[in-house]
């Protein structure tokens, strides 16, 4: 019987706590390799170890070909996603309340949003709260200018993001990313790992392409903000050939 990938990775998924990342996995492999030994001869008798003498001990199951037999050496990023893939759409068939998601640090199995309700039962949680418009707009302009200043962010949106910040710190959605080299050394901020699986991405490239809020522009918008053109009879709607405050150049006297 030929080794079966998916069944020892579904084992690892649900034996963590923590995603399991792609290199995890592969470090399993070689540690199984490099650790294995040969197994005791069936009958043989078990001595019993200081550290368990008079304890109940329970042995391993005698080696199933399909989980320990050929096991290769190296599993590769596309046998991994394959099988991964597989273990997926198996959980979507079977709809018992279990998915299985890619987030930026790994995979893992999680709860289908349908039963949130149940699991904040028995954490004895409150219903999570949902973030405001301007928070919103605030962790955009994180997500896209980032490392951006509170400076920055109010320039950009015109309102305070004080509180907003504080919330979305709060929220662990944002962190400080450090400190600008502007007068006064003002903190930075940046997204979290928590910020990319609240919107469901892998990483930043992931987020969708935006016109409104590239780095070039925004730079633009800051420029203005900061020293701010005075208006011309164009921007003021006026036509440049006769002006209000050009009164047309008087005749000549004629001799």
């Amino acid at each position: 019987m030929a080794f079966n990938l998916k069944k020892v990775l579904k084992a690892l998924l649900l034996s963590s706590s923590q995603p399991l990342a792609v290199k995890d996995i592969q470090a399993a492999f070689t540690r199984y390799h490099e650790g294995a030994a040969p197994a005791a001869p069936r009958g043989a008798p078990e001595e019993a170890s200081p550290a368990t003498d008079g304890a109940e001990v329970f042995a391993e199951p005698p080696d199933d070909a399909e989980l320990y037999t050929d096991v290769p050496s190296l599993v590769t990023l596309t046998q991994i996603r394959e099988a991964m893939d597989a273990i997926g759409a198996e959980l979507r068939a079977a709809d018992d309340g279990l998915l299985l998601i890619e987030a930026s640090a790994g995979y893992r199995v999680v709860t289908a949003p349908r039963f949130a309700r149940w699991v904040r039962v028995l954490r004895q949680e409150p219903p999570p709260l949902k973030l405001s418009q301007s928070s919103l707009e605030t962790l955009a302009v994180v997500a896209y200018r980032q490392p951006v200043t509170r400076t920055e962010i109010e320039t950009i949106r015109g309102v305070s993001a004080e509180a907003g910040l504080n919330r979305l710190l709060e929220r662990e959605l944002i962190h400080i990313a450090g400190r600008a080299e502007l007068p006064g050394r003002p903190l930075q901020y940046g997204t979290t790992d928590r910020f990319l699986e609240f919107v469901g991405v892998k990483s930043l490239d992931e987020l969708p392409a935006s016109d409104v809020l590239t780095s070039r522009q925004i730079d633009e918008w800051l420029r203005t903000a900061a020293s701010p053109d005075a208006p011309g009879d164009r921007e003021m709607g006026l036509s440049e050939e006769a002006a209000p405050d050009q009164a047309p150049a008087a005749p000549a006297p004629q001799p």
